[in-house]
């Protein structure tokens, strides 16, 4: 193996304006939320590849002997690779014991993992290594948790398989890699959302990669160079929902009125534009209460339209309504019909006041967190850089 042990982290990602909108050709805004995913790789002489991950209660080890009739030829290394390799994923489904049907998160990121560590080194003898994986982020709240474990996960296993550098240098607590390293990154943090969503868009894991924020259009992405780092809340309300049977039911509205719904989806496509103009102002200008006052704006008129598309939720009514009452500012963020929410902090609004309704939102049954959108995407991490409660987990297993 080309290291021995490697750190790395990767974002979450929140849809800030356009979700719904984007199904239908217009522009939505993507950008990482600074809740992140971090992986620690070290290689062992057990004989053994292990992978650790306590937020889902998953702890696997395989001896390498087991896993030598799965090296698949030929192996591609520093080629993106397009096509997953149907008959290795079948193969891995019935080693790991999930033939039938749909995964449970821990047997999705089992098969993620042995996919991308059997294809990455499937060329020359197998390495002995665990990894130990934790998460700031909650599954399966359309946050991109399990595109920032795929963007860990390709990160490590190209760093460690020797198909890319690692960028960190003595003396440098964080480092990130090159344009042309990064996208070898995503192109294999994609296979792995394959493996976990069957169909995906490409979005969270170019948000896990990139970070920042990202313009999403007819299937095209494109990271926005500069981006300010913005203050929100982010809060969890708990309330499942079905992304499928919600994307649905904005498609039959705007069949059923297409003369009503076509406008509000052009409006919320001008909510996006409006928005992106804006941020890339205050990259280039001195910030002032002004734009503040036109992303407020923004975000009240989106939530009512995505109210009017019909993916709101009393939940999300209630975040809305607690965070007005202390002169904040909340949209839903993503598929709706509960799920998350975020909230605009300006820079000088007072901790006490964040606290305050952090503790509003929880006696309501939500969860929430202070945190920032437009953060770096996946990076390298030395020990000393990371926080000591996540590198006592990590180091643990």
């Amino acid at each position: 193996m080309h290291v021995k042990q490697c750190i790395v982290s990767a974002p979450g990602k929140a849809i800030l304006h356009g979700e719904h909108a984007v199904v239908h050709g217009k522009v939505a805004l993507a950008v990482s939320v600074n809740l992140r995913t971090y992986l620690w790789l070290r290689a062992s002489s057990t004989g053994k590849v292990c992978i650790n991950l306590p937020n889902i209660d998953t702890f696997l080890c395989w001896d390498l002997s087991e896993l030598q009739q799965f090296i698949p030829q030929p192996c591609a290394k520093r080629e993106e690779v397009k096509l997953l390799d149907a008959e290795l994923i079948r193969r891995l489904r019935e080693f790991i014991g999930v033939t039938n049907g749909s995964l449970d998160t821990s047997s999705m990121a089992t098969l993620a993992f042995l996919y991308i560590y059997l294809s990455l080194f499937g060329s020359g003898d197998l390495p002995s290594l665990t990894v130990s994986v934790w998460s700031e982020l909650p599954t399966g709240a359309g946050l991109g948790s399990s595109a920032a474990f795929s963007v860990c996960l390709a990160a490590a296993l190209l760093s460690a398989s020797g198909a890319i550098p690692t960028p960190l240098k003595d003396g440098i607590n964080t480092a990130r890699w090159c344009q042309e390293d990064m996208e070898l990154i995503n192109s294999w943090a994609f296979q792995g959302e394959k493996i976990i969503h069957g169909n995906p868009s490409g979005v969270d894991n170019a948000v896990g990669t990139w970070g920042g924020m990202l313009r999403f259009l007819s299937g095209k992405i494109i990271p926005l160079n500069r981006v300010p780092l913005l203050r929100i809340l982010l809060t969890n309300t708990k309330v499942p929902r079905s992304t499928k049977v919600l994307v649905a039911g904005v498609k039959d509205k705007i069949n059923k009125f297409p003369s009503v719904m076509n406008p509000v989806l052009d409006s919320v496509d001008a909510i996006s534009c409006t928005c992106e103009k804006t941020l890339s102002e205050m990259t280039s200008q001195p910030i002032t209460g002004e734009h503040y006052n036109v992303l407020e704006e923004l975000i009240d008129i989106n939530q009512h339209h995505l109210n009017v598309m019909g993916v709101g939720h009393p939940a999300l009514d209630t975040l809305c309504r607690v965070t007005r009452a202390r002169g904040l500012h909340s949209k839903l963020t993503g598929a709706g019909g509960g799920g998350c929410g975020i909230t605009l902090l300006r820079p000088e609004t007072d901790c006490s006041l964040v606290q305050s309704t952090i503790q509003d939102l929880k006696d309501c049954g939500f969860d929430s967190w202070e945190t920032s959108i437009g953060g770096p995407g996946v990076q390298q991490h030395a020990p000393l850089s990371v926080k000591e409660e996540i590198l006592d987990v990590l180091s643990h297993y």
